[in-house]
Formats: C-alpha cells, structure tokens, sequence
C-alpha cells in the first residue's frame, strides 16, 4: 500500500477480501498515518520511503493512493521494479505521462490498471449489461452529473494546489462520470472537446467538505477549478455532456447521475430506471430495470484485479482506455484556456 491516507483503509479493506491476496507493508512519510494503517491491518512492514517498499523483493503488486504528481513516477517504478500496480485515478497530471506508463506496462509485462470503481458498483454493471443487449437501442447522447454543494477536500492542502494535483474537480470526480459515459456509449474515441472551467468558491474559503487526511496546509492556496463542463464529439456523431462541481449553490446537498440515451429508451446509471414509449400510440412507460446478472457481483476492483493477475479473469478497466479518459481531460483544459474546441486526432 502506497499512501496511508483515508482512501487507503478502504484499499486494505478491499485487497484483503480475496482470498488469495493480503496486504502486508504500507509506505508513507507521515509517521502517525503509516504507523495507524499498520497496527489496523496488522501488516509485517511500514516504510517512511516509498522506494524501500517498491524494492521490497517479497511485494508482488502495489496499490497507489498518493498526490496526483507521483502518479506516473511511482506506476513506473512499481513496473520497472516488476510489481504488478493499482493506481487510483486520475491516471497522470497529462497525457504524455500516462503514455510513459504505458510503455513501462508494456515493457515489465505486468498488470496494471487505473482502479475506476465506480464501473464496479452494481447498478453501474446492470446499465453496462442491458445497454450490451441492446435494451436502449443505439446510445447517442449522455449526459453526465456530479454536484457538490459543499464538497471541496480540505482546503490548503494538495488537492486545491496545481502544481500537486494538476487539476481540480475535474481530476477528482469528473473522472468518474465521464468514464462511466464513456464505457456505457462502448466509445472512447473522441473526435472533438469543448470545454469550461470556473474557481468560484474555493479560493475565497467557502465550500469545504469532510475528505482528506492531509495535515500539511498552505492557507489560501488554491488555484485549481471547483466547476468543469464539457461537450465531447465521439468517433461516429455520439456526444457526451460533462458538468461536475465541488461546490455549488443548490438546494440539494449532493446530485450525480451518468443519463444514456438510445434509439429505443434512456437509463440512468444511479436510481436506476428505463423510459420508453409504450405499445400503445401515446403511452410511455418508466420502469425500474428488472433484476440484472452482472459480472462482477462482488463490487471490488482489487477483486477483479488480483484475479487477473492469476490469469483467472479480465480486466474490466483497461490501459487503453484509461488513456482515451486522460486524452479527453487534457482537451477539456485546453479548450477551457484557449477558449476554442479541441480536436483529437485519432
């Protein structure tokens, strides 16, 4: 387990289930954080260094949770040293990085994956298999939301900092939803991005919500987005609308939901439903989708992690498409500077 911050517990949770997999060292700088994830999972070893645990000949795979910065460098380290990597996302703070870890996976011939859990939760794989059956016809449109009205991390600390983080809001969750829009439409090819961003509330000190165990704050320090919207063109005339906030004045404390529409009816991701037009001329009918078989019940990425590694099962977040998702987020920023659209060449 590299990093030993709130995320991490639910790692170790997580690793631990499957029956063949055990976390057993953890690496983190801060002494009371390493020391508190040790004692809680019972684990061998807790390294201050992060590169004494990588070299640790007895680690088979690692798991990353730390500053978005040290992303690509501690995914490369990790495949270079052979260890078998888990990053959490966002994949890198650019494109060009994520392509560097590409060539190290590809180089060391081990497992990795960006851990995007939100695809594992049940109701996330029930939308992906009804749409693979062809229940909404042909997916042409998403629309893709995550609201906060009050939830930027801990403010001062890494995640409202550029330069650690690379991005705000929308390398925190916005990630997720387009993602989700993304695997559900089965297209990551983007053609075109059209992009906005605000900072609205976190530089003036509003909006702070509970995540983060980051102790090291620097006041008043935040330069990244607390709002991000964007239009993405895929390959083949599908669209996909992204608008995500950490903050934001609204009546509810917090909305999300990834909208898919077809030739023969909509579903949404969360709260579930499909709407289509009845048998009758002028019926229409909204139904909560019925029972649906998915293929990873148990809801666990590390689950279906390991088990790849044990060349039991695939994956179901792939290295391509994790960097069709950070292609895309690097053009949304770069629209959002520029002011113009972004076309993808493919």
């Amino acid at each position: 387990m590299i990093g030993a911050g709130m995320i991490a517990h639910r790692h170790c949770e997580e690793i631990n289930a499957h029956p063949n997999a055990t976390v057993v060292a953890v690496a983190d700088p801060n002494s009371e954080r390493r020391i508190d994830l040790k004692k809680k999972f019972n684990l061998r070893r807790a390294y201050e260094k992060t590169e004494d645990l990588i070299a640790d000949p007895d680690i088979d795979a690692v798991t990353i949770a730390v500053p978005n910065f040290l992303h690509a460098d501690y995914s490369i380290a990790s495949l270079e040293a052979g260890k078998h990597v888990m990053l959490d996302k966002p994949f890198a703070l650019n494109y060009q990085q994520a392509k560097a870890v590409e060539e190290a996976a590809k180089k060391s011939g081990k497992v990795f994956t960006v851990g995007m859990n939100m695809r594992f939760r049940k109701e996330s794989q029930a939308v992906k298999v009804l749409i693979e059956k062809g229940r909404i016809g042909d997916p042409y449109h998403s629309k893709s939301y995550w609201f906060r009205r009050s939830g930027i991390p801990k403010l001062g600390t890494w995640f409202g900092q550029k330069e650690l983080s690379g991005g705000g809001v929308l390398f925190d969750i916005g990630v997720h939803l387009l993602d989700l829009a993304l695997f559900f439409m089965d297209n990551f090819e983007a053609e075109a991005v059209s992009g906005l961003t605000h900072k609205t509330f976190g530089h003036r000190g509003l909006g702070e919500g509970g995540w983060g165990l980051s102790t090291s704050r620097i006041e008043n320090q935040f330069d990244v987005e607390d709002l991000a919207t964007a239009l993405v063109r895929l390959k083949g005339g599908a669209t996909v609308v992204l608008e995500v906030a950490w903050a934001i004045h609204q009546q509810e404390p917090n909305r999300h939901n990834v909208e898919v529409f077809g030739s023969e009816a909509g579903i949404t991701a969360f709260n579930s439903r499909l709407c289509f037009f009845g048998e009758n001329q002028g019926d229409y009918e909204v139904v909560v989708p019925e029972k649906v078989a998915v293929p990873h019940p148990h809801e666990n990425r590390f689950i279906n992690w390991i088990n790849a590694i044990l060349d039991n099962e695939e994956l179901y977040s792939t290295l391509s498409q994790a960097l069709a998702v950070q292609r895309i987020l690097d053009a949304i920023y770069q629209s959002a500077e520029t002011g113009r659209e972004v076309r993808i060449d493919s």
